[in-house]
């Protein structure tokens, strides 16, 4: 028996059959009922959604010898056998792709002339009219507009921008709607019953979303997901089968970013990575997961999910952990990363530093100082700071206490109405030394309260890394500084570090002063560069840079021309186009 796809075997043969369109098909059952019939008709919409398959559906009721009282074709008159058949004389269908020249319009002209020999209308269905150039449009415009009594032209048509404004004024306009996920898998459901295909509902809505509100896309997904399924359809083979990235990777993802679970996103990232995925197509696909969730937190806008109801449940039980604070900021980081993606250098960095603010949303921190973006990433130099607060402290507590005793005393003699006949107490003066801080101390800069080198956690590790990905980390680490270095961050982003005996890392500074400010972080760094790096044996050089070294800061003007004078075809473009750097 010869095998026929789904897509053939399952075209609707009446309108009742027809998916997703109840409104279009009424309206066409009640123009067939009344015999109000347009001369011409424009039917528009997405691919696989149904248009031709209603204009055929159309045509065999407007030319059926008995419909029904619903507007339906019969089924039992010669009009309808003959249609059946494929043998009808007075449906025509042309593939206007293919047919789109003058020469075929006026054929097509020709025939109108003639009547029908059964039934009331000849219909013409010209499939793809878009394709028609502008001179068969021009050589259309009068027949369609005045068509012989007997003849009902209908257009269908994906493109309906491309069509002649002339055309479409003379036309009853019909849209088609994409299909929604559920009666796609409704459709599909009922296609594996007949086939006797089992099935796994979230299987049904993994090919439903992969068509895109398309039938017929849905159909062929079916169809190869079937034999690659051998008859039982289960999620994790269409997942397999599609190289559809599976959504518990998101569900995995949104719990880790809940509980500033970086590293374990990280994993996850490069996991996908690995499995052929881009990045951008990580960040879109999670953009949409955190909308599902967003929508999944009122009972309102639960019916806004177009998934099946085992995912509607999980978004429902994630979304009650979720902070709705939380999916706002979340879905505003990854619209940026979309945005930037393009023009990104570095997609897989711009992809990692989106997910680590993403996770770093929860994660408790001060406020923003005024002036500052609200953007950046949270301190991973805490312990820093946190080591020098303990001392300023207790240094600032021990100032206090002859004061509050001093001030106890005073407060004692008011109480009492003691004359003050003694001699006056002296007034306790408060020094910078006592608070750690000295004249000295502060001429001296940040190099005088150096702490102490934290301790390699990792000396026991010895991976081995390129430039590229030295360079990557120093600048995530750059990122990662906190606000009380922003300046000497930016700095530190221009420089570019070298591995000059592995695992010995050179450091070129153009200056003295930023030299000894690092030189007071250099342990700090060494440690963060060996963790990220895995590898304790990591040691940091910096040196000042020599005089051939140190190169110019060039303006964009600058750059531009240089860019012209090394490449002669920027040049020549520039010269016939008149360009000039704004």
């Amino acid at each position: 028996m010869e095998y026929i796809v789904s897509a053939r075997k399952y075209r609707p043969m009446t309108f009742d059959s027809v998916v997703g369109q109840a409104a279009l098909t009424t309206t066409l059952k009640n123009a067939v009922k009344s015999g109000k019939l347009a001369h011409a008709y424009l039917f528009c919409g997405p691919r696989g959604v149904g248009k031709t398959t209603c204009a055929r559906i159309f045509a065999k009721a407007i030319n059926c010898l008995t419909p029904t009282d619903e507007g339906e074709a019969c089924n039992h008159c010669e009009s309808c056998q003959a249609f059946n058949e494929q043998r009808s004389y007075n449906i025509f269908e042309l593939d206007a792709a293919s047919n789109n020249s003058v020469e075929n319009i006026k054929s097509l002209m020709e025939q109108t002339r003639i009547p029908p020999q059964v039934g009331k209308y000849k219909v013409f269905i010209i499939d793809e009219v878009h394709m028609l150039s502008t001179q068969a449009f021009n050589a259309f415009l009068k027949t369609l507009e005045e068509p012989p009594a007997h003849v009902i032209f209908i257009l269908a048509t994906t493109e309906k921008h491309k069509i002649l404004p002339t055309i479409i004024s003379r036309c009853q306009i019909y849209d088609f709607e994409r299909m929604t996920v559920a009666n796609i898998i409704e459709h599909l459901k009922m296609v594996a019953q007949k086939e006797g295909i089992n099935y796994e509902e979230e299987a049904l809505a993994v090919i439903a979303e992969k068509a895109d509100g398309g039938m017929r896309d849905a159909l062929s997904i079916f169809d190869q997901a079937a034999s690659f399924c051998q008859g039982n359809i289960t999620y994790a083979k269409v997942v397999e089968d599609l190289n559809v990235l599976d959504s518990e990777n998101y569900f995995n993802l949104i719990d880790y970013c809940l509980q500033n679970k970086v590293s374990e996103a990280m994993v996850l990232l490069n996991q996908v990575i690995g499995q052929g995925f881009d990045g951008g197509h990580l960040i879109n696909g999670l953009a949409s997961h955190v909308r599902n969730v967003l929508m999944a937190k009122d009972p309102q806008t639960i019916p806004l999910l177009e998934v099946s109801q085992q995912q509607a449940e999980k978004f429902k039980e994630q979304a009650q952990r979720c902070p709705t604070k939380f999916l706002y900021q979340a879905l505003k980081i990854m619209n940026e990363c979309d945005i930037n993606y393009r023009q990104s250098s570095n997609k897989r960095l711009l992809v990692e530093l989106t997910l680590i603010r993403v996770a770093q949303i929860t994660q408790e921190d001060e406020t923003p100082a005024a002036g500052r973006s609200p953007k950046r990433l949270k301190s991973l130099f805490q312990k820093l700071i946190a080591q020098s607060q303990p001392q300023t402290a207790r240094q600032v507590a021990a100032a206090e206490k002859p004061m509050q005793r001093q001030t106890q005393a005073t407060q004692q003699r008011q109480a009492t109405n003691t004359p003050e006949t003694q001699s006056p107490t002296p007034k306790p003066s408060l020094k910078l030394g006592a608070i750690g801080m000295t004249f000295s101390s502060i001429r001296k800069g940040p190099k005088a309260q150096e702490t102490q080198e934290p301790e390699i956690a990792n000396r026991e590790e010895n991976t081995q890394f390129t430039s590229e990905e030295l360079l990557r980390q120093w600048t995530a680490m750059c990122q990662r500084m906190p606000q009380q270095m922003a300046g000497m961050a930016q700095r530190m982003r221009n420089m570019v570090p070298t591995i000059s005996n592995f695992p010995e890392i050179e450091v070129v500074v153009d200056n003295q002063i930023l030299l000894e400010q690092m030189n007071g972080i250099k342990g700090r760094i060494r440690a963060t560069m060996a963790k990220v790096l895995h590898n304790g044996n990591i040691n940091i050089q910096l040196r000042m840079a020599r005089g051939d070294e140190i190169k110019p800061v060039l303006t964009r003007k600058e750059l531009f021309d240089e860019m012209r004078q090394n490449n002669k075809a920027i040049d020549k473009m520039c010269q016939l186009l008149n360009m000039e750097l704004a």
